[in-house]
């Protein structure tokens, strides 16, 4: 992301509010796009940043993940990543949906799930070309953590975090619920 990582958040969650807001493809029911002014945001915050290396695994295991509406989808398990957040060591999985992409899924729960946060979870979306400095250390950053379009209307199927994934630690970073 660069030097200005905070700017770029920034102009992200503004660009996304705006699509929200006032694209037809927006995942915000048509009848509330009208009064929508903006979805709700933790402050960005740096300890919530983390550059460090992927515990990749030899041979990834294929997890079936649940779904929202009851579906199940099949990805691998790609790699951890160990943090630590406030006082708490806390590992998290990555996963990948194909095994030649570049782009690693981190779903997950936290404290704050169901209480500030979409209950069943939020995702961060990590690209190669992005999320990796020049010696290929990941940047897993939780203030870029984004609610799944399930989250917003009931007629989309989100894949739910894994329960590896639930963590017992307030993740105060990243998208607040919707409403």
């Amino acid at each position: 992301m660069g030097s200005d990582w905070r700017r770029a958040i920034e102009t992200q969650r503004e660009e996304k509010d705006r699509y929200f807001g006032e694209n037809p493809h927006s995942p915000i029911p048509e009848s509330e796009r009208e009064t929508f002014d903006g979805l709700e945001y933790y402050p960005i915050d740096d300890e919530y940043r983390f550059e460090l290396p992927l515990n990749e695994y030899e041979d990834p295991d294929h997890v079936v993940v649940g779904t929202s509406t009851d579906g199940e989808r099949e990805f691998l398990r790609w790699g951890e990543f160990r943090v630590t957040v406030g006082d708490e060591d806390v590992a998290i999985q990555a996963y990948k949906a194909d095994p030649d992409d570049d782009r690693l899924w981190v779903p997950f729960r936290d404290a704050t799930s169901g209480e500030e946060t979409y209950g069943a979870g939020r995702y961060i979306d990590l690209e190669s070309e992005h999320h990796r400095t020049n010696d290929g250390t990941w940047i897993l950053d939780f203030n870029e953590a984004y609610n799944p379009t399930c989250a917003y209307a009931d007629q989309y199927e989100c894949p739910l975090p894994p329960m590896e994934n639930w963590l017992e630690v307030l993740i105060e970073a990243g998208e607040k619920s919707y409403h």
